[in-house]
């Protein structure tokens, strides 16, 4: 069985410039917008005290994504917001001035056109820009990359767009999309990563997601946590997590949680980079085929890398087994515990907290973590069910592994 590899954060700093893009002022004008559609509410953070009790923590937080919009998934968050601004600034208004009664409207539909988003996608960010597009009135394409389900793609067919499965990485997926929305007439790519010259959409998912971590915050208070000691979050290209990282880093300036940044190990483009230390980013190609679906992104965002790099403690490459295990874990917790339905990409963080409180393989992580009898710990189970039967597969028949 393959081990969890990990590395303590000693890359070079640079300036900062992103950070001021996710502080909580930023998130607050995101959340409004957000309220504005019919379908919001605010997802649970559940508390997981006999959990906690179990593996020697004061405190197990869990944002349980898996309520949002009714989409199993926090993705519609940045794919609508950044949408919104997209729209926003072709049609020389404020955001703040589109919410969600006059972004679906005919009067707005009128005024703007039609134009196609291009987004490439595993499955719930597409899914998510896909819902959006519908609700606009807009035309949207997605391409998913080797590896996705039949589930997935008939969730982002559901909501009228053009979708297909094509027998290419995640990052070929996204060339591919980007050149199809340059080529194509009022074309523009809705992607979740950022790459020199292309960073402005980006940076709106980006802020898209402070939602969850804004709603995170609240929810702490409610619950007498003052301030959380350590963060888990998952990365991909690293846009959720430079979200979450971005929020809390500004919220907490001069006392910042120990966040750590958790990847699966076939697709750990992140934990390579801070391996290499020198602060450039690294890349991992191939079909990165894992369990993770949404984590299967080899180039990490410019933007998010740079926000990491400065405030990240820990960069983690983590195999199936371990997410495998965190699915079974939120499903069937201790008695008194509120199971969460966590999916592959939404439960490797419980997973890996597990296994560094109880394996002693990992007592050095564990150790330089500081995690103790006296931490409080924030997890997103960014997902739910989004493909129920590989969920049944892992939960019910035990598989950990592609």
């Amino acid at each position: 069985m393959k081990s969890i590899k990990w590395t303590t954060n000693t890359l070079p700093k640079t300036d900062d410039k992103n950070l001021h893009l996710l502080a909580p002022e930023e998130s607050k004008k995101v959340r409004a917008f957000h309220e504005s559609f019919p379908q919001y509410s605010k997802t649970p953070l559940v508390k997981l005290d006999q959990m906690a009790a179990h593996l020697g923590l004061k405190n197990v937080f869990v944002k349980d994504e898996s309520y949002r919009f009714g989409l199993n998934a926090f993705k519609v968050l940045g794919g609508s917001y950044a949408m919104a601004k997209y729209i926003a600034q072709k049609t020389g208004k404020d955001v703040s001035q589109l919410p969600y009664s006059v972004l679906t409207s005919d009067k707005l539909r009128e005024e703007f056109g039609q134009t196609t988003f291009y987004t490439a996608t595993d499955g719930n960010h597409g899914r998510g820009v896909a819902w959006a597009a519908n609700k606009m009135k807009q035309k949207c394409v997605i391409y998913m990359p080797i590896g996705t389900t039949q589930t997935r793609l008939e969730h982002v067919l559901r909501e009228h767009a053009e979708a297909s499965i094509l027998d290419l990485n995640y990052d070929d997926c996204v060339r591919k999309a980007a050149a199809e929305a340059e080529a194509a007439p009022n074309g523009v790519i809705v992607q979740d990563t950022a790459w020199d010259g292309y960073e402005e959409i980006p940076t709106w998912i980006m802020q898209g997601y402070g939602t969850m971590a804004y709603e995170a915050d609240e929810q702490l208070a409610e619950y007498d946590c003052d301030r959380p000691t350590h963060i888990f979050i998952q990365a991909g290209v690293g846009s959720l997590a430079g979200a979450v990282q971005g929020y809390f880093a500004n919220r907490y300036a001069g006392n910042e949680p120990t966040v750590v940044v958790v990847e699966a190990d076939v697709a750990a483009c992140l934990y390579k980079g801070a391996v290499a230390g020198d602060g450039e980013p690294r890349t991992v190609g191939g079909d990165m085929l894992t369990l993770m679906n949404g984590l299967a992104c080899g180039e990490p965002s410019t933007i998010s890398w740079d926000i990491l790099r400065n405030h990240v403690h820990t960069f983690v490459s983590c195999p199936d087994w371990v997410t495998a295990k965190g699915m079974r874990v939120l499903a069937a917790p201790i008695k008194g515990d509120t199971p969460v339905t966590a999916g592959e990409s939404g439960a490797v963080t419980m997973g890996l907290l597990y296994n560094i409180m109880k394996n002693e393989e990992y007592k050095e992580l564990r150790t330089s973590l500081k995690l103790d009898e006296n931490s409080r710990v924030l997890l997103f189970s960014t997902e739910g069910d989004t493909d129920p039967g590989r969920y049944q597969s892992v939960v019910w028949d035990g598989e950990s592994s592609l």
